[in-house]
């Protein structure tokens, strides 16, 4: 675990390293990951089944083997604990309800010169949500993206999914009724990205891949972008915790190893004005982690990428964070608003002492698939926006052309480009 502190003279030097610090694939992965789109553009069903049972264990064989039927999750779904299916029924909702309030509107106007304007949004045709079932399979993550996808309008959802050795996730599949998926293949990793995207001959191609994964899945996402639309391409999870010495140590340790669960590479950095309450906090990551079931996964996300950074004040803490751009920010403070209102960039931010982020991988209601790597400087958290796209439609009569025309007519000229002017031209007689 790093431990820096801004009155150190090294400071500056040792941040810049951990902004530029890059925890996600490498050349050697990005080399699988092409070999393994290549293999599936040109053979499809072939290539899945055969690197399905190499990755997975899994032999696709026949149809039951290569699909889950809708009949299947939902006797998964009417199985469940009703506790947990509550649980998944609140969930559901709350994500339901914020995610209709981002549904955008058309516009259709008329300017002052007579021109009727504006745009329309749809829907796209098909989207493909992969859903992770290698080190976790998270139904949390199927709602995030299949609900969004459903509130904008989507038709055919699509969702491939790892079932290693055959097993299948009851909770996946509970999510996957819940949500009203209309397709859930088990296919996995880099193969499963490439089938969504060019299509097989059972799967069908779609639209956009959604949806985290390891660093295959991710690759396959980036290299992809162009024959589909994707969210984002994810990199390990991150968390930037800022808390004065108010909070109570074992709520901070606990909020810090949230997030270094999830991967060995995941990120946990605390940001605090006191030097004796950051001790605690890292003695109380040690106490808690002896304590977890994912105890191996978190050592090593803390240990290899764990930051503590003291700053002789809290007003120092945003400038910090806006390089960070971390995933996740907490802001456990009195007065959480005050530094919120400087932290520009940021996939989300939980505020207060009583606002943990794990609240809002399952519950709160805005999206849990956020831009990692520093991306929150261009990029945002997944939403119906993402399953949708905007055409804009112009209309003029002939007065309309005559106000313009001759405007356009210049500007084509001085582009050289005649015909552009020329189609203008014949319309207005000259």
């Amino acid at each position: 675990m790093l431990r820096l502190s801004t009155k150190d003279s090294g400071f500056a030097q040792a941040f810049r390293r951990l902004v530029r610090d890059r925890r996600e694939s490498d050349e050697d992965v990005a080399r699988d990951v092409a070999l393994i789109l290549a293999d599936v553009r040109n053979r499809g069903d072939e290539a899945v089944a055969e690197l399905t049972r190499r990755f997975d264990g899994h032999s696709l064989s026949d149809d039951a083997a290569w699909r889950i039927e809708r009949a299947e999750c939902r006797e998964a779904f009417e199985a469940l604990k009703p506790d947990l299916r509550a649980a998944l029924e609140l969930a559901a909702q709350r994500i339901r309800a914020f995610h209709e309030a981002q549904k955008p509107e058309n516009r259709d106007y008329v300017d002052d010169a007579g021109i009727r304007l504006g745009a329309v949004w749809r829907p796209v045709d098909a989207a493909g949500l992969y859903v992770p079932g290698g080190r976790a399979a998270y139904p949390s993550s199927l709602l995030m993206n299949a609900i969004p996808a459903k509130v904008a309008g989507v038709e055919r959802l699509v969702v491939t999914t790892p079932t290693p050795r055959g097993e299948t996730n009851p909770l996946v599949m509970a999510a996957a009724y819940l949500a009203g998926v209309d397709e859930l293949w088990r296919v996995g990793g880099a193969q499963a990205v490439a089938a969504l995207a060019y299509g097989t001959q059972r799967i069908r191609a779609v639209d956009v891949v959604t949806g985290p994964g390891n660093a295959w899945v991710a690759e396959a996402k980036r290299q992809l972008y162009g024959v589909v639309g994707i969210d984002m391409v994810a990199g390990p999870s991150e968390i930037l915790v800022i808390a004065d010495a108010n909070n109570d140590p074992e709520w901070i340790a606990t909020d810090l190893l949230s997030q270094a669960e999830h991967d060995p590479a995941a990120q946990s950095i605390l940001i605090t004005d006191d030097a004796l309450f950051a001790d605690t906090v890292a003695d109380r990551v040690g106490v808690e982690i002896a304590m977890l079931e994912t105890a191996r996964v978190a050592d090593q996300s803390w240990n290899r990428h764990g930051v503590i950074i003291e700053v002789e004040s809290l007003d120092e803490a945003p400038a910090l964070a806006n390089a960070l751009a971390a995933e996740h920010v907490e802001i456990a403070t009195d007065d959480p608003e005050a530094l919120f209102a400087r932290i520009r960039h940021a996939g989300s931010v939980f505020l207060g002492r009583h606002t943990p982020e794990a609240v809002g991988d399952y519950i709160a209601g805005p999206n849990h698939v956020l831009p990692t790597g520093r991306r929150a400087r261009f990029a945002s958290g997944l939403s119906v926006l993402d399953f949708m796209k905007r055409t804009s439609f112009i209309q003029l009569d002939q007065a309309a052309l005559a106000a313009i025309g001759p405007a356009a007519i210049a500007l084509a000229d001085a582009e050289g480009l005649p015909a552009h002017a020329r189609s203008i031209e014949v319309r207005l007689g000259l």
